[in-house]
């Protein structure tokens, strides 16, 4: 189901330069090991400056989608694969630059066509020498 509203000039809702908002409901199929499966109706709200005018149903679909891959693809990753949520590097640079550097480790194992972060994450952690060839450095053979 799909729902949108435009919103007037001093409108009900109380967000500076809102122009729309919508809601999407979806029906979610979460496949288990084991085989089996859950099943979960979600409904996600929204609040766009974007006008019908240059943002219609599909492409507020569209954004809606995007947004989730990012989410999926790396702050995810980010959040469970290297615990990042627990990390306690909190002064000065220092939480910008540990970001980085896993957003720079996540591009490396993307890049050479890893599909499972963790597992890779695991595997260049017993094997120095992959690590380094991944990072462009030459090993001894």
């Amino acid at each position: 189901m799909w729902a949108t509203g435009r919103i007037a000039q001093g409108e009900y809702i109380k967000f500076p330069h809102a122009r729309q908002v919508f809601r999407i409901e979806t029906d979610v199929e979460i496949k288990k090991r084991d085989g089996s499966s859950q099943h979960r109706h979600e409904i996600h709200f929204g609040v766009t400056s974007l006008s019908r005018s240059r943002a219609d149903r599909a492409r507020l679909l569209d954004l809606h989608r995007k947004h989730w891959s990012i989410e999926n693809k790396l702050h995810w990753v980010r959040d469970v694969t290297f615990d990042e949520d627990r990390s306690q590097v909190r002064k000065g640079a220092a939480p910008q630059a540990m970001a980085s550097l896993r957003n720079i480790a996540l591009n490396l194992l993307r890049l050479a066509g890893t599909e499972n972060i963790a597992r890779a994450t695991r595997h260049c952690a017993r094997h120095p020498a992959t690590t380094l060839r991944l990072m462009g450095i030459p090993t001894a053979a």
